[in-house]
């Protein structure tokens, strides 16, 4: 088929429909297949609060937005309404979880289907259909889309808000304030990421707008001799820009304070504060305040507690580093590296050397952008948490060889493009397919796959405590009627037999032979993020640093899903002894 005929409506059909079914089955079959990751168990708790309350405050104090937690657990609640019967958490969370995952598919559609406008509105009908089946493949955003957590919700909201903020610039009221304001407001109630994502991007589009317009290009090429009069101009250039987003924003805020509603009571830490200034007049208003601002909890607290978050940092593992505050700026960059596929960062090379002058598009600009700005981020537990940067760098680089094969007028470089595409995207859609259901665990074969990815990443990019299904299978597989467990998750299956949980980071362990003492059988099953991960309990450190080098020390006798099975059944008496001696002398 020519690239540059018409392409008939039929191919858009079957190529649109193709990717959006294949991997939302994908997705629905893997949600029912791998257990329950850290975060979903508590969403669905409080999701449920909602709809049987009417109030978001167990979500609103962990600083997480509401809407994806409220969409996903709607159906489990229509479903218990029917029934007669509410659900009983944890004992009922695997029946429902599968369930309450298929709701993510909404916003998986939604991420596909901007995807596929993008595309098309800034190459043509190739642009959407490279970009549409780059996504659909892609391990990493399939693995999220089959959760019931708020990552793709995010994706997909943002992507939308900026969609229309681009498209509606030169527009009447609605398009230009309107309809973005709106996807605004659906993209901070997904994620509260987007009060920080949100206007870094349309600051972004803005001067790419006014780049191509030739407005702030202008301005900029007459040079700075007469500064304040360029200020000016440049005042001038941005300031319809600035009057629209400080409506969007307004309106945002509105939105997101009545959907989030409030329980109009005090809060409890605020009060707390309040009391404890020093006696004067200063803190006799303040308890005042406190004890009579009854607006909690609200939107603005979420918000308030991610910001708070995200400045003290989290606990980080990578490439054999562990930091409790992750304070490593190179963590993003180097961590598309391992878990981006390998035809994917071939594409994006590419795009870099070979396609610079058709690859300048917005998407692959916000890209670069989010990945300058990610070495100050300070949460720093997943690529789940960059998965719209993913996006646009995906999007960018399918618009860049389409416009390519569209502006081309050398046969050999299209030829090149076209095969080159071809084999780089068949290559990427065998590793979405051969990574079912194991997406989370994904790592290319750079850093040696999957079964060393443990080695590099933890956490969301490898062990999300999902693995139990794998691990009760293997169980039952061996035989053996009870199997020690050190685990990192919150599935509630792995406090039910045959497991035994053996918390060793609690465990006041001095020795190697106090851990072998705990395992009752011949097996321990150790969760890859306790085993090469960072999370270190400061009460019981000690504790914890004695189990982890103790499994660090030993070759796995398997690996099943997230965990490393060690067989302790052979352990040399005189390897203890000399291993407890080295203890000693360490403390």
């Amino acid at each position: 088929m020519s690239l540059g005929r018409k392409p008939t409506k039929w191919l858009d059909v079957v190529w649109f429909t193709v990717c959006l079914v294949g991997s939302s089955w994908w997705c629905y079959t893997v949600a029912h297949r791998i257990g329950a990751t850290f975060d979903e168990p508590v969403y669905m708790e409080h999701g449920l609060e909602f709809w049987r309350t009417g109030s978001h405050d167990g979500l609103l104090r962990l600083g997480t937005m509401p809407l994806p937690p409220d969409l996903q657990t709607l159906p489990i609640y229509v479903w218990e309404r029917i029934r007669g019967e509410a659900f009983q958490l944890p004992a009922d969370l695997p029946l429902i979880l599968p369930w309450a995952r298929t709701a993510t598919l909404l916003f998986w559609c939604l991420l596909l289907t901007y995807v596929w406008r993008t595309g098309r509105l800034l190459a043509g009908p190739w642009g959407g259909r490279l970009a549409m089946a780059w996504v659909a493949c892609e391990p990493n955003l399939l693995a999220h889309a089959s959760l019931a957590t708020t990552d793709i919700a995010f994706s997909a909201c943002i992507l939308a808000y900026l969609y229309h903020f681009r498209t509606g610039r030169e527009g009447g009221w609605i398009t230009r304030i309107g309809v973005p304001a709106m996807w605004c407001t659906l993209a901070i109630l997904a994620k509260a990421s987007a009060v920080v994502y949100g206007p870094v991007c349309v600051i972004v589009l803005e001067i790419e707008r006014r780049w191509n317009g030739e407005a702030l290009r202008n301005a900029l090429q007459q040079g700075w001799a007469a500064w304040r009069r360029r200020v000016d101009e440049m005042r001038q250039v941005f300031a319809p820009f600035v009057r629209d987003f400080a409506q969007i924003a307004l309106l945002s805020t509105i939105g997101i304070f009545l959907y989030c509603g409030t329980d109009w009571r005090t809060e409890a830490s605020f009060v707390e504060w309040a009391h404890g200034l020093s006696a004067g007049p200063a803190r006799t208003a303040m308890v005042w305040v406190s004890e009579h601002l009854t607006i909690f909890s609200n939107a603005g607290e979420a918000i308030v507690r991610q910001i708070k978050h995200n400045l003290n940092g989290h606990a980080m593992y990578l490439c054999g580093r562990a930091d409790p505050n992750g304070s490593v700026w190179y963590y993003f960059p180097l961590l598309l590296t391992i878990k981006l596929t390998l035809p994917l960062l071939i594409g994006l090379l590419a795009t870099a050397f070979f396609v610079r002058h058709a690859a300048g598009n917005w998407p692959l600009g916000l890209g670069v952008a989010l990945l300058a700005m990610s070495i100050n981020f300070r949460v720093q537990i997943g690529i789940r948490l960059i998965l719209p940067l993913v996006t646009f760098l995906m999007l960018g680089m399918a618009i860049g060889f389409a416009r390519l094969l569209q502006n081309s007028t050398s046969t050999w470089r299209k030829n090149v493009a076209i095969y080159g595409q071809a084999l780089l995207l068949t290559w990427a859609v065998a590793i979405g397919v051969t990574t079912w259901p194991h997406g989370l665990s994904y790592v290319n074969e750079m850093w040696g796959g999957p079964a060393s990815g443990y080695r590099y990443v933890s956490d969301s990019n490898f062990d999300w405590g999902q693995g139990v299904p794998d691990l009760l299978q293997w169980q039952e597989s061996i035989g053996q009627s009870e199997l020690a467990v050190w685990y990192f998750g919150t599935d509630p299956r792995i406090q039910q037999p045959p497991f035994r949980v053996i918390p060793f980071h609690l465990e006041h362990s001095e020795s190697p032979a106090d851990i072998i003492d705990e395992v009752p059988g011949k097996y321990v099953a150790v969760s890859a993020t306790l085993a090469y991960g960072a999370y270190l309990h400061q009460e019981n450190a000690r504790s914890q640093q004695v189990a982890t080098d103790f499994f660090r020390a030993r070759k796995p006798a398997a690996r099943v899903g997230t965990f490393l099975i060690y067989d302790l059944s052979d352990e040399p008496a005189w390897q203890l002894a000399r291993e407890a001696d080295t203890s000693m002398t360490r403390r």
